[in-house]
């Protein structure tokens, strides 16, 4: 049976659906809520909410919000916790309890639907794909399969999804991610589209992407900087992107204080490094932290590190020499 199949059965089965995105959520992770949401409704589910926790504070993520009218409701852990045996929780974009969301590690999962690395993954209905570009194209599959008509704002959500997490189709790109767009192209709004490509940009983004440029440590092909302490932690993918850029710069990552959690995201294209494994393996012992072989990200609290200094500029420093060490060292470069 294929997968859109198999969803549409459970689906079938249910009275309501409860989708519960990661923290922070990105285009992809919307865009994909936003699409199970309305295969819910095709197969005749009118109970449906879309929970996040976190923040939506990356200008693109705000605009597609916004743009597309999604009514997104803040976490609430009783309501995944105490739902009728006739309510359905699905995951999209991530896969486990506990890690990169607020659900309690011990709720059950009925429906999971991904394309990042993870272990261990639990649910009555689970489709997990790290082969595939974007889990925005595992929801333009089941749309195709099931025949569904797609209005031009769910359509635009996925194709923007779709390019957004493949970087314009130049990271982690399959065949599939190509045959979702050219099925997406004609039934998106193009005028929207070209919209949420083009978000206004914040002062406090260009100051903290300014930051890391200047605070920027190139070791052979491999970039490392900061941003210090920053309330725009979306700036932090969007500097690493920039950086990665630079003439001969393979691996860029960058990291930052964001509230009480330093925050890590990084760009790689060296075929050498897997950079999820290597960020995951650098601070799995203090934080979380993984992805793909090109794109990653961490968090770390801060903890201990916020016991030594009630002075900013001293903390900065300190998570500057200890952040930057652990990274030199995961991936076997010399201090000098």
């Amino acid at each position: 049976m294929r997968p859109a199949m198999e969803l549409a059965e459970l689906l079938g089965e249910a009275e309501a659906l409860t989708i519960v995105c990661h923290n922070n959520p990105d285009p992809d992770c919307l865009a994909s809520a936003l699409a199970l949401g309305r295969i819910a409704g095709h197969v005749g589910i009118d109970e449906r909410r879309i929970l996040y926790s976190g923040e939506i504070s990356h200008q693109q993520n705000r605009s597609f919000v916004n743009l597309l009218d999604m009514d997104l409701r803040e976490f609430d852990p009783d309501v995944v916790r105490d739902r009728p045996s006739t309510e359905l929780l699905a995951f999209v974009d991530h896969s486990v309890p506990g890690t990169n969301n607020r659900v309690p590690e011990d709720v059950a999962v009925d429906i999971v639907i991904d394309h990042h690395p993870a272990e261990d993954i639990e649910g009555r209905f689970v489709d997990h794909r790290e082969h595939i570009g974007a889990t925005a194209t595992i929801l333009t599959e089941y749309v195709r399969d099931l025949e569904i008509e797609l209005d031009p704002k769910v359509a635009t959500a996925l194709l923007f999804a779709i390019r957004r997490e493949t970087l314009g189709f130049l990271r982690g790109t399959t065949p599939d991610e190509y045959g979702a767009a050219g099925f997406l192209t004609d039934r998106a709004d193009s005028s929207l589209l070209r919209t949420l490509a083009s978000p206004s940009v914040s002062g406090a983004t260009i100051d903290a992407i300014g930051d890391a440029i200047e605070n920027r440590n190139v070791k052979g092909s491999v970039l490392i900087s900061h941003v210090g302490r920053t309330s725009e932690r979306d700036a932090l993918p969007q500097a690493a992107d920039y950086l990665a850029t630079l003439e001969g710069v393979e691996t860029a990552i960058v990291f930052g204080i964001v509230d009480d959690s330093i925050q890590l995201s990084a760009r790689s294209t060296d075929s050498r490094i897997h950079v999820g494994d290597a960020l995951d393996d650098a601070f799995d012992d203090v934080g979380s932290a993984g992805g793909h072989r090109e794109m990653a990200g961490g968090e770390i609290p801060l903890g201990i590190f916020a016991d030594y200094t009630t002075d900013d500029s001293v903390l900065v420093s300190i998570v500057e020499q200890v952040i930057t060490a652990r990274l030199l060292a995961e991936l076997n470069i010399a201090e000098e």
